[in-house]
């Protein structure tokens, strides 16, 4: 079927409405957080302050990682497609840019309202890159198949929906101060080492002739930093951190080559990506790994204070337990699986509609779609007719000869 890939109106159309838009909203509701605002310069004379005990100076650090992550990694991630890298890393350039601003507003209604303001600081430009971050994670799996409008409007929804839910390997840049951010920064890193290897491992030993795959190396790899994250500041214990990086190397590159295939065929379910691989399953065995780790949490592993300090145990959850923290997560698990399916189900039935601009099957995966592209550089797809016959007769294959003599005939030297 041939649709109509011309975005010459809907595209500028679209990102302006969107983008005078965020301008009001903004303009009626964001202000400075207290530590951004020129006021602060009062309260840091009168307490003494210096200026390196702003929130800034702590948070930055942690920003621009996650924000590089987001706007750069996320993207390069993606140019493994040989005529689709201007699409994976400007498309996703554009849905950062809109998402960010858009989870900025979403975050401070819920969260940040103070006399009917939304207040901005550094660490809800880290939120904000979080929740981009799923959207960035959901763009793999239609990558090459959606037009930019399409990713804007998955990006509205997604953000709409799953704005509490932050990737978990980037814990680290919102744990607590000081012992919580160390510990994850460790554990991260400990269950991502083993990751490695038990990814290299199962792709080579699934491969008949023990040939390593790079979709393995370049993705499964990864696995063990998403699994981790939900556990990543609590007492995990450095050999628990490489067990789970063990496992989910395992699952995640046995995902690539069994999970991948089947859902395709059987169920006609696409992920260019394989984020199910990635994210998805890793993501749920750290919802089980970090609800797990909770409940088992006791006062001679953590002491009184660093079990209240760790969980939050005050206000009006100050007499829960270890036990009764583990439940609460495992039922935020049940219901993050529920809002996916249900939120992927209604956002890919909007998606499928025929007027977003989409191309068609035979031109998916192709940058001279949406981009101007160089001279000689440029692609036009024709449909491969299978009863198509050269007119010419065919060149004959011609021996290669080496100018050098061969390996067999030259003497070796003792």
């Amino acid at each position: 079927m041939a649709w109509n890939t011309n975005l010459r109106w809907r595209l500028p159309l679209t990102c302006l409405l969107l983008q005078v838009i965020m301008v009001i909203l903004f303009g009626v509701f964001v202000r400075y957080d207290f530590e951004a605002d020129a006021h602060w310069w009062s309260e840091r004379t009168h307490k003494n302050l210096s200026d390196m005990e702003n929130e800034f100076y702590y948070r930055y650090p942690s920003f621009q990682d996650v924000h590089v992550m987001v706007f750069v990694g996320f993207g390069f991630l993606m140019t493994f497609l040989q005529r689709y890298g201007f699409s994976a890393v400007g498309f996703n350039f554009l849905l950062a840019a809109f998402g960010i601003q858009w989870a900025l507003l979403m975050q401070g209604w819920f969260h940040f309202l103070q006399d009917r303001y939304i207040v901005v600081g550094v660490e809800n430009l880290i939120n904000a890159d979080f929740c981009v971050a799923s959207v960035c994670v959901a763009f793999g799996a239609v990558l090459g198949k959606v037009s930019p409008i399409q990713l804007l409007i998955m990006t509205f929804f997604q953000v709409t929906l799953f704005l509490w839910m932050y990737w978990p390997s980037f814990n680290s840049a919102i744990s607590y101060h000081g012992d919580s951010q160390h510990r994850a920064a460790i554990n991260t890193y400990c269950s991502l080492a083993a990751c490695v290897l038990t990814s290299v491992a199962i792709s080579s030993a699934l491969h008949k002739k023990g040939k390593l795959d790079m979709v393995h190396i370049q993705n499964a790899t990864l696995a063990g930093g998403v699994a981790v994250g939900t556990a990543a500041e609590m007492m995990l214990m450095p050999y628990g951190a490489l067990i789970i990086g063990f496992v989910c190397g395992i699952i995640s590159t046995l995902g690539f080559v069994y999970l991948t295939p089947f859902l395709e065929s059987r169920l006609h379910i696409q992920d260019t990506c394989g984020i199910n691989n990635l994210h998805g399953i890793p993501g749920i065995i750290g919802g089980i790994v970090g609800a797990v780790t909770a409940a088992s949490a006791s006062l001679e592993v953590y002491g009184k204070e660093g079990l209240v300090h760790s969980f939050d145990f005050q206000g009006f959850n100050g007499d829960w337990t270890a036990r009764t923290q583990g439940k609460f997560q495992i039922y935020g698990l049940l219901v993050t699986l529920a809002m996916a399916l249900m939120g992927g189900i209604i956002v890919g039935l909007i998606l499928r509609l025929p007027f977003w601009g989409q191309p068609s099957d035979e031109n998916c995966f192709e940058d001279a779609v949406y981009w101007e592209m160089p001279e000689g550089n440029s692609t036009v797809y024709i449909p491969e007719d299978p009863t198509f016959k050269p007119s010419g007769p065919s060149v004959p294959s011609v021996p290669m000869v080496s100018p050098l003599p061969m390996a067999s005939s030259v003497p070796l030297v003792p």
